[in-house]
């Protein structure tokens, strides 16, 4: 298999070419390898190499429906036994998951093949994929573009061809993000569909969710239903999709739904210009296809947000970070930890519990704000990022701001991002525009809870209807070079 004819593919088409014994896994994953060999040098999206004797994964992959489709593992946990979880930190370098939890298990039986781990910013805190521990991660359309964050490494390696699904994860945006400034599709799930257990009830308490970042919308369905399995023990259990599996639903819409839509900023930061026209006109796509489509936004209190932020997310991570210190013989501070880390250490020590419980009390607010929305619509249309991929090096944790300025940074980006994480509510961003930049313009779908259904129905409407599978980045794993039948080249 050619790397060129491996990176058109995705996850479903490979499984369904290994069954047909057309190719073999031995096959696709040399392609892989060969693909990351070729641009990860200039990308740095992948952090680490898994050859497939390594112990953790002598036995997979499992034969399941996406079995042998090349898979990264972002790089944090504890997730996947025997694989290194460091957090892109100084502090956890070398840490190792002693065993599976619930997400590694599923990922594991839904058969892709583990060829490595991504990157992240450190502890997964900012609006790219660099980090000191693992060095810089570019953007495939111009890679002197962020990638967002945290997801960097994992939406650089897919848009850029080098495997077709990799890990996400998403407390504020981690997953939607990078999907949307590197040209991928990225899902995260309700509240709970996805399970945290067996050592936690609900990841970040309750704002973060493990999925995929993958290039079409049929493999994000067969990945949510292969992860998005109710587990013994989990505290509560969504309701699984009517009529049928997530694949199934991704074949196109079975209804007419209420759509509101809308591109004005929550917060005195700009929408890029060109990323509210293209919402718009998603917009009057939808309305094409015979939904009822206004204009509507949900209410959102970005302020109480950013707060909700600091005394939820950072609530007790001083005492994590001593932990995870004392499990690699290190100590938290600036040898150890980047400058806005150990900055956010710091804040953490001054989060009392009564302010944590409060936090609690206004994200349950969050979500009552934007419910008689959703009563009233059944998506809202925006975008995915007020801003199109920035300048490499904007966003970094390696600069000393006060926590509460450094989120401010960031919500001017990700303004329409975290306000689904508070609310535990489903959102999808797809590729559906290109910037004069030539960079992508990421549009976002959310829906109420329980609902990723509606939202993987018009992604498949709209993956026909604003068709993204031919648009390439600046580096990608391409048709081969120079007359030679088995090279890769840059497209």
């Amino acid at each position: 298999m050619r790397i060129d004819e491996y990176a058109a593919l995705d996850g479903i088409a490979i499984a369904e070419l290994i069954a047909a014994g057309t190719v073999s896994i031995d096959e696709v994953g040399s392609a892989a390898f060969a693909a990351i060999e070729a641009l990860n040098p200039t990308l740095g999206a992948v952090v680490e190499t898994l050859p497939p004797d390594h112990p953790a994964l002598v036995d997979l992959p499992l034969p399941g429906p996406l079995h042998g489709a090349p898979f990264l593992v972002k790089d944090l946990g504890p997730h996947f036994a025997g694989l290194h979880y460091e957090w892109a930190s100084r502090l956890c370098a070398g840490l190792v998951a002693e065993r599976d939890d619930n997400f590694g298990r599923l990922v594991k039986q839904s058969g892709v093949r583990i060829v490595g781990r991504s990157a992240t910013p450190e502890f997964s805190l900012a609006s790219c994929g660099d980090s000191i521990l693992h060095g810089p991660c570019h953007n495939p359309w111009d890679p002197e573009r962020a990638t967002y964050g945290s997801s960097g490494g994992a939406a650089a390696a897919v848009a850029a061809g080098l495997v077709p699904i990799a890990h996400a994860s998403d407390i504020g945006g981690s997953t939607r993000g990078p999907a949307g400034w590197c040209g991928a599709v990225g899902l995260q799930p309700s509240r709970g569909r996805v399970s945290a257990g067996p050592d936690e009830a609900e990841s970040g308490y309750g704002m973060a969710q493990s999925n995929c970042i993958t290039r079409t919308v049929r493999d994000t369905a067969q990945f949510l239903d292969c992860v998005g399995v109710p587990q013994p023990g989990d505290p509560f259990v969504i309701p699984a999709p009517p009529a049928g599996t997530f694949r199934e639903h991704a074949r196109g819409s079975r209804q007419r739904y209420r759509i509101g839509w809308s591109a004005d900023p929550l917060m005195d930061a700009p929408v890029d210009p060109e990323t509210a026209a293209a919402v718009e006109a998603v917009a009057q796509t939808l309305a094409d296809l015979g939904h009822d489509v206004v204009h509507a936004a949900p209410t959102i209190d970005l302020e109480a947000l950013d707060q909700v932020s600091l005394d939820i997310w950072y609530f007790q991570f001083d005492g994590w970070l001593d932990e995870l210190g004392a499990m690699t013989g290190r100590r938290p501070g600036p040898d150890t930890l980047e400058a806005g880390t150990l900055r956010f250490y710091e804040h953490a020590k001054t989060v009392s519990f009564d302010r944590f419980l409060e936090g609690l009390s206004e994200l349950n607010r969050a979500a009552r704000l934007m419910g008689p929305f959703f009563a009233a619509h059944d998506v809202w249309l925006s975008p995915t990022t007020a801003q199109p991929a920035q300048l490499r090096g904007a966003y970094s944790m390696d600069v000393d701001l006060p926590p509460h300025e450094f989120l401010r940074r960031e919500q001017t980006i990700a303004q329409f991002l975290v306000p689904y994480n508070a609310a535990g509510l489903p959102a999808i961003s797809l590729p559906l525009a290109q910037h004069s930049s030539g960079l992508p313009i990421g549009i976002q779908l959310g829906a109420g809870s329980a609902c990723e259904h509606v939202l993987l129905e018009l992604a498949a409407d709209l993956e026909q209807a604003l068709p993204w599978r031919d648009r390439r980045p600046g580096l990608h794993v391409g048709a081969p070079r120079n007359g030679d039948a088995d090279g890769p080249r840059l497209t």
